[in-house]
């Protein structure tokens, strides 16, 4: 009779979840890093108030929400390049319709959220079933729905009821920042879906479509619901910025596109798909915002930021790359 196997150590035990979250665990780590030297840099400065900090987690969470919703795509080892016209959509049909009543905020905001999930679904169809590359089916959809957005709202303007602008973006007991009490709301929300046979199945998609297939996973089901899901979550993101910027821009979602791209890379999700968590996307989100305030305060020429936000993304792949090298030999 053989003898039972040993147990894996702590030691085994660790390195093996650092080799497997290796991405999730660096893109915590700069988070931390930036946040801690934010924090120490506003108050050496007389900048710390609840006023700063809400403004950070105000101009964080349309970036967060929309990687949320990309997070979701990417997992299938697909991307969605439509996310910025959905959320200049979303962001026009508020400043245009949205009235100063409950009613009103509560029916445009369930049909814009509607509206999104449904050009989700249209581009999950496309991918699922008529078996398109996600990046023509999406860059299709970004100019459709830009186009729609500035029919919507040709220029500039429109307003966002003050009420609304309260819900989102100001704070809570006037001290806690709305944000962030939607921000764990969301986390929450991703600890329960990640338990979710919808969740094991955009994992298993993106791991080994054909292998997923043959184990019974409804691959085309699941493809659909995670461009669902991205359309449903960049509405959000853009009733979040119509929030925080309390008027209507049919351009301004444009910029979100790469950037929710770029949350998610930094998040330490993998663009091959199968791997990866929205929590790490979250924190790749706040890293970007907080690369945009450190280059205010260390007084960097605007005209340099994307360079250095650039930097800063190639940065933290190689690092990525050499850590799970690193930890992959030593395994």
């Amino acid at each position: 009779m053989s003898a039972p196997a040993a147990r894996p150590s702590a030691g085994d035990r660790f390195r093996r979840y650092a080799l497997r979250n290796a991405s999730l665990l660096l893109s915590y780590l700069v988070l931390t890093v930036m946040g801690l030297y934010y924090v120490g840099y506003a108050a050496g400065h007389g900048q710390l108030s609840v006023f700063s900090v809400t403004s950070v987690f105000n101009n964080t969470m349309p970036l967060l929400v929309a990687a949320i919703g990309q997070t979701m795509v990417v997992l299938t080892g697909g991307i969605d390049l439509s996310v910025g016209s959905i959320i200049s959509l979303s962001n026009s049909l508020a400043a245009v319709h949205m009235q100063d009543s409950a009613g009103s905020v509560l029916a445009w905001s369930g049909l814009i959220l509607l509206i999104g999930a449904a050009t989700g679904a249209a581009n999950g169809a496309l991918v699922a079933v008529g078996r398109i590359q996600p990046i023509l089916v999406t860059l299709a959809s970004l100019s459709v729905w830009a186009g729609v957005a500035l029919f919507v709202l040709p220029q500039p303007g429109g307003a966002i009821p003050p009420g609304f602008t309260a819900l989102l973006a100001g704070n809570a007991w006037q001290i806690v920042p709305a944000s962030a009490v939607v921000l764990g709301a969301l986390i929450v929300f991703w600890i329960v879906f990640r338990r979710t046979g919808l969740a094991v199945a955009l994992y298993a998609v993106g791991n080994d479509e054909r292998s997923a297939r043959a184990n019974g996973v409804p691959v085309a089901a699941a493809k659909i619901a995670a461009y669902t899901l991205s359309g449903l979550f960049a509405a959000l993101a853009g009733l979040y910025l119509s929030a925080v910027t309390t008027s209507g821009d049919a351009t301004t979602g444009a910029v979100y596109t790469l950037t929710s791209i770029a949350a998610v890379v930094l998040g330490g999700v993998s663009l091959f798909g199968g791997r990866g968590s929205a929590t790490g996307s979250m924190a790749g989100a706040f890293v970007l915002t907080l690369i945009v305030n450190i280059l205010f305060f260390a007084n960097i020429n605007p005209l340099l930021q994307e360079f250095f936000q650039g930097l800063v993304l190639i940065l933290a792949m190689a690092a990525s790359v050499l850590v799970n090298v690193v930890l992959g030999r030593t395994g």
